[in-house]
């Protein structure tokens, strides 16, 4: 026996080492994540079975030079890998969305900023179907931490459903303003400054509206402004107020936050080349 096991270590080469590391590596985290499923002891006891006779198997197809068995030996094992893909279809789900969730692959994986408008887009037109007021504050350059620091912290996936259920008027958070920072809902119910009503206007003008314009002369934020009275949408930027139609503001903001995408970019190459320059 110590003979055999010497033989095979000195025949062993380096790419027999990797390929049996990698083969212990992922067995040991398909074992470790199935284990943590409801079924954890079917699991390990099925594991058990099929690799036991696995290696009986293929050391009964080595020392006797069985070929088609091995072949039907194959087969069942892509059988049974089909199977366990069927059975374990939940658990394998729910460990692509953990994976999904980690931070690093965000970096690699750039998500397009026209979905948030389409999402802000139909929360606006669902909470001015149903005259829902609402505030809502788009981050970009300018950063926005101190009235984030006002309201409850969120930090969550815009959602239509999630803005309307916040601005709902039995909502404990439905005061104040939604703030978003890049494309999660940083806190709810935050306090802005609220400014003057501009003078020879001719029409009422309510809180939101006059916390957005003011917001926007302060800041180069976009805000979302839905009427409770009337139910119309309105964007605040540059201190200007302009009503959008419900068909035109899903574009309307892509192109904003396309724009807001493109000055970044412009301001931190610029800030590269002025380092450059110093250095």
């Amino acid at each position: 026996m110590k003979e055999r096991l010497a033989q095979l270590y000195e025949l062993a080469g380096t790419r027999d080492v990797v390929e049996i590391a990698i083969l212990a590596a992922l067995i040991y985290l398909i074992l470790r994540f199935l284990g943590k499923t409801r079924g954890a002891g079917i699991v390990r006891g099925l594991g058990l079975v099929v690799i036991s006779l696995f290696l009986i198997t293929h050391v009964i197809v080595a020392r006797f030079d069985l070929a088609v068995l091995g072949r039907v030996l194959d087969y069942l094992v892509t059988t049974a890998l089909l199977g366990l893909l069927v059975i374990f279809q939940p658990e394998l789900r729910r460990g692509l969305m953990l994976l999904g969730r980690y931070r690093l692959l965000p970096r690699f994986i750039h998500t397009p900023r026209d979905s948030i408008a389409d999402r802000l887009a139909n929360a606006a037109e669902s909470m001015s179907c149903d005259n829902i007021g609402a505030l809502i504050v788009i981050e970009r350059e300018t950063a926005l931490t101190m009235y984030v620091e006002t309201g409850e912290a969120i930090d969550s996936e815009v959602s239509a459903n999630l803005l309307r259920a916040i601005f709902s008027k039995r909502s404990p958070l439905h005061d104040g303003a939604v703030i978003l920072r890049g494309d999660r809902i940083a806190a709810a119910a935050c306090q802005l400054p609220l400014g003057q009503p501009p003078e020879n206007t001719g029409t009422h003008m309510g809180m939101r509206h006059r916390s957005a314009l003011c917001m926007s002369e302060e800041t180069d934020a976009v805000l979302l402004v839905v009427s409770e009275e009337t139910g119309r949408i309105s964007l605040a930027i540059g201190g200007r107020l302009e009503p959008v139609p419900r068909a035109e503001l899903s574009q309307r903001l892509a192109d904003l936050l396309s724009r807001s995408d493109t000055g970044s970019k412009q301001s931190a190459a610029g800030a590269d080349e002025r380092s450059s320059l110093a250095a």
